[in-house]
């Protein structure tokens, strides 16, 4: 102990400092600590000092700078801080138990400190990473229109060569949020609905027509719009964890975000298949049928990008050469669906949703196929509603481009969320993803009751409220 330390524990006792506030006991720590190690100390010395007052105490009492009377002094009135800090946090637990037998918070939203969307920056290359993993990815409204707002950033900037996109956890993004989207409506707030929808909608029109090379790691679950804010971009790398499937019409809605183009260019009626069964694909069988360009194994993706990250160039044959050295060449198994085209083909070619399960009870009866059966039964667990929206909308996406595609689920969607026709969506939601009782009561109940006029309505022109507008006049200035 130094000298000024050893006069200040005669002169100071337990009983004068017993009343000093802990603020100016820490202060003196402090200044003690200075006295102690400002010759001698190292510099991580100097930093332990920034931490919390007791965490100072520890370490001066470590280097014998503090009689234990002044340190007891300190924990005494640090325990009746705490006591205090400890009574005022009961408090709020027994009020926050209250609130919601009270009927004040309707549900439950998340709130974190992490942004959920991360930037990595290269030399010539940027990569946004979806960080919502205890939510497998989802898509909120602020997530979206932050990505818009860095691509538009990014498509600027001439010292960016390409972008990549990929998602942390376990997910590439599994859609949007459709649990918010369901209390937004129940509350009444139509108004932040047609937003999320606007905004996606703007930043999918974006991904396919933008400017520079655009790669998606599709890395684990890859579901309905998490499919739709990646497919339009230039290259889309599927692994062994890749899991793709639309499964809107399991509640009550319908493929969105660009399916309609996407699905309605698969081999055959593939489209159709996946769009009114919500069937998953594997990252095999998405190359296979060209939903993605490349194929990786899951343990190689830290190389690939790192190799990528080392590239200076905006040229895609060069990109595409990295992702090709690390590629792998595998095949479908034979259980894959790829391997029941003609099948699919010869049941999903039919016009109405009605015919095609009469063409699959047929196949079923025929070939006493299990798969007939289990297709059968996703399209009977379906909303029939959705089903026929769904048929028609995959089937006018063959013969119209990704904005008058978006243009066609905007409208559809704008009308789903109305509840004018039908609140399937909202059942839908419901049933499998809040109360989870998986007992829809859908609206109509049958096929046979599902009509023409309705399925117009939902694709038809919006009148009260306006229409998607896309940029196409400043993008696409040839079309």
């Amino acid at each position: 102990m130094t000298k000024a330390q050893s006069e200040f524990s005669r002169t100071i006792t337990t009983r004068t400092i017993s009343e000093w506030p802990l603020d100016l006991c820490s202060a003196l720590f402090y200044s003690f600590c200075l006295l102690s190690v400002h010759r001698s100390a190292s510099r991580r010395s100097l930093l332990i000092l920034r931490g919390r007052p007791e965490r100072r105490v520890q370490a001066l009492l470590r280097r014998n700078a503090l009689r234990k009377p002044f340190y007891r002094v300190f924990k005494q009135q640090q325990e009746k801080e705490g006591e205090r800090e400890m009574h005022s946090l009961k408090v709020l637990v027994r009020a926050r138990r209250s609130l919601p037998k009270l009927g004040a918070f309707p549900h439950r939203r998340s709130f974190s400190a992490q942004p959920q969307v991360l930037v990595d920056g290269r030399a010539n290359s940027r990569t946004a990473i979806l960080n919502r993993p205890s939510a497998l990815n989802s898509l909120t409204t602020s997530m979206v229109d932050r990505l818009k707002r860095l691509y538009e950033s990014w498509e600027e900037n001439p010292n960016i060569g390409f972008v990549l996109m990929k998602g942390s956890g376990k997910a590439f993004c599994s859609g949007g949020d459709v649990v918010t989207l369901y209390h937004l409506l129940t509350e009444g707030n139509i108004e932040d609905c047609k937003k999320k929808f606007d905004t996606l909608y703007k930043f999918v029109y974006l991904q396919g027509t933008y400017l520079k090379p655009h790669l998606a790691i599709l890395d684990g679950v890859t579901m309905a719009s998490g499919a739709g804010i990646s497919l339009p971009g230039m290259f889309q790398l599927a692994t062994d964890k890749t899991v793709f499937s639309h499964p809107e019409v399991q509640i009550g809605f319908h493929p969105d975000a660009g399916a309609s183009f996407h699905l309605s260019h698969l081999p055959g009626y593939l489209g159709e298949y996946l769009a009114l069964t919500g069937d998953k694909l594997n990252g095999v069988e998405m190359v296979a049928c060209r939903l993605a360009t490349h194929y990786s194994l899951n343990a190689r993706l830290a190389l690939i990008e790192e190799r990528l990250g080392r590239l200076t160039t905006d040229d895609p044959s060069v990109i595409e050469t990295s992702l090709s050295q690390y590629g792998d060449l595998v095949y479908p198994d034979r259980r894959s669906i790829i391997h029941k085209i003609e099948v699919i083909d010869k049941c999903f070619s039919h016009d109405t949703v009605e015919e095609i399960i009469h063409a699959l009870e047929i196949e079923a009866a025929d070939s006493y196929d299990e798969w007939c059966a289990m297709t059968l039964k996703k399209l009977r667990e379906a909303s029939p509603l959705s089903l026929k929206i769904t048929l028609r909308s995959i089937r006018e996406g063959r013969f119209q481009t990704l904005d008058q595609c978006l243009t066609r689920e905007y409208r559809i969607s704008l009308h789903g969320i109305s509840g004018e026709v039908s609140k399937d969506f909202c059942e839908g939601v419901r049933t499998r993803l809040v109360d989870k009782d998986f007992a829809p009561k859908w609206d109509p109940p049958s096929l046979e009751e599902v009509t023409k006029e309705m399925v117009d309505f939902y694709v038809s022109p919006l009148i009260s409220e306006p229409e998607l507008e896309l940029p196409t006049a400043s993008r696409e200035p040839s079309v």
